[in-house]
């Protein structure tokens, strides 16, 4: 299943810097706060386009959505050699501060949502102030740290980054034919296709992918705090996914009382593979969570 053939924002969204007290963040902006606006995180090795077919049907639907790259993802830059700024909760932090910016005032409430490595994150951010949210989105990120087999590749590549610089590493990885956690569908691409995935990943800052390859093999898992706070959630998944197994998904959406979705014909990122179905789904938690006020 191949990424989207363009990295061009689509009609009616705006891509541009977010002036923040934590920094400027490169995002996609698109649609009118009618019904909510929501925040999209992306995963490890991915970027603010990971969301780009997501925008319009969202627009229609009534929702301003903002995808952004985190600090040291592709066009927000952040430091090559120390992983401090990358630690859970400093990423955290530059959530919190994302909501500032865009906030239209005091008590401005958003829909959060995170993919893989992002759900971990957004999550970080809701435990620290969940009163800033109107509901979570994991998609395609689960409880706790990702599974064995998952856990070695990433151990390989932060083995390689270790003794490689980023445009190595990205050789290395074409040649196995292996590609990391959040990179599928990489090979299936066409040429041009390829030449802008080679692009976003040159852009990553080594430290950040270090960072977070740590934080997926090692995060402890937090339902239980999360659940205590009765914050609506929502469980979507493709209806196969190697980085957390589908049932453990299931597990964890009982666990947390959570509305659950499983995106038929899509894998580790529904949000590209059914862009459509996602959106479709996306849409409907947050009116039922809006309609519940």
């Amino acid at each position: 299943m191949s990424r989207p053939a363009t990295f061009v924002p689509p009609s009616g969204a705006r891509a541009y810097r977010l002036r923040t007290a934590r920094g400027e963040f490169a995002v996609i902006d698109a649609g009118s706060p009618v019904k909510g606006t929501a925040l999209l995180l992306p995963g490890f090795t991915g970027s603010k386009e990971d969301f780009i077919s997501l925008h319009e049907p969202l627009a229609a639907a009534g929702y301003r959505t903002v995808a952004v790259d985190g600090r040291g993802q592709y066009e927000t830059p952040g430091p090559h050699d120390d992983e401090t700024p990358y630690t859970q909760g400093e990423l955290a932090q530059d959530v919190l501060a994302q909501l500032d910016a865009l906030a239209d005032g005091p008590g401005d409430r958003f829909h959060l949502v995170g993919h893989s490595f992002g759900g971990q994150v957004a999550r970080a951010a809701v435990l620290r102030e969940p009163a800033r949210f109107r509901s979570l989105t994991l998609v395609s990120s689960g409880p706790a740290e990702i599974s064995p087999s998952q856990q070695q590749r990433v151990k390989l590549l932060r083995d390689a980054l270790a003794v490689m610089d980023m445009a190595q590493v990205w050789e290395a990885i074409r040649a196995l034919d292996d590609p990391p956690e959040d990179a599928e569908g990489e090979l299936d691409a066409g040429l041009d296709d390829l030449e802008v995935l080679r692009r976003r990943w040159l852009g990553n800052s080594p430290a950040q992918l270090t960072a977070a390859g740590r934080q997926l093999c090692e995060e402890p898992d937090r339902v239980p705090d999360l659940a205590a706070l009765r914050l609506p959630v929502h469980v979507l998944s493709g209806e196969s996914d190697d980085t957390w197994p589908v049932p453990l998904l299931d597990d964890m959406a009982v666990r947390l009382g959570a509305h659950r979705t499983i995106v038929r014909g899509a894998e580790h990122s529904p949000n590209t593979d059914r862009p459509e179905r996602t959106a479709e789904a996306l849409a409907a938690f947050w009116d039922r969570v809006e309609a519940q006020g």
